[in-house]
C-alpha cells in the first residue's frame, strides 16, 4: 500500500460536484448503491455521501477521466498551471508548460511558424535562374 492510499483526500465544493458526476461512471455504482460493497444487503455508494477521496477503486479506475480533477486532488506537489488555459495537470518532465490538450495545439502552431521560417530562407536567395 503507498503513502497516498493511507491519505485522506479531502476537496472543496466544486471538485465535490465535478466527483458526483463523475461517480456516475464507475462500473460499480447502481442506483447510488455500491455494488463491490454490498455482501447480501444494499450500501450506499460512500463516493456519493463523502467529502473525501475514499474508495480505492473510484481513484484507480474512474478519477482518471477527469484529467484536471485527478490532478488537483492526487498531484498537489507536483502539478503545474498550463501557460495557455490555466488547467492544472501533472508535470511529466521539468519542462512542462502546457496541459494535454493545448500541448498538441501549441505543437501544431509551432511547427507551422518553423516551416514558415524556412521556406522565407529558402526563397529568400531568389527565384532559380533560367538556363
Amino acid at each position: 500500500m503507498s503513502k497516498q492510499d493511507n491519505k485522506r483526500i479531502e476537496f472543496n465544493y466544486r471538485q465535490y460536484r465535478a466527483m458526483r458526476r463523475l461517480v456516475h461512471e464507475c462500473c460499480n455504482y447502481e442506483e447510488g448503491n455500491c455494488i463491490l460493497l454490498e455482501r447480501g444487503d444494499t450500501c450506499v455508494c460512500v463516493q456519493s455521501i463523502s467529502l473525501s477521496l475514499c474508495c480505492k477503486w473510484f481513484r484507480e479506475a474512474v478519477l482518471p477521466l477527469d484529467a484536471e480533477l485527478e490532478t488537483a486532488l492526487l498531484h498537489r506537489e507536483d502539478r503545474k498551471a498550463c501557460a495557455i488555459c490555466g488547467a492544472w495537470f501533472a508535470l511529466k518532465s521539468n519542462r512542462g508548460k502546457y496541459c494535454q490538450t493545448c500541448a498538441a495545439r501549441m505543437k501544431k502552431q509551432k511547427a507551422r511558424e518553423r516551416k514558415r521560417r524556412q521556406r522565407e530562407r529558402c526563397h529568400a536567395l531568389g527565384p532559380p535562374e533560367a538556363l
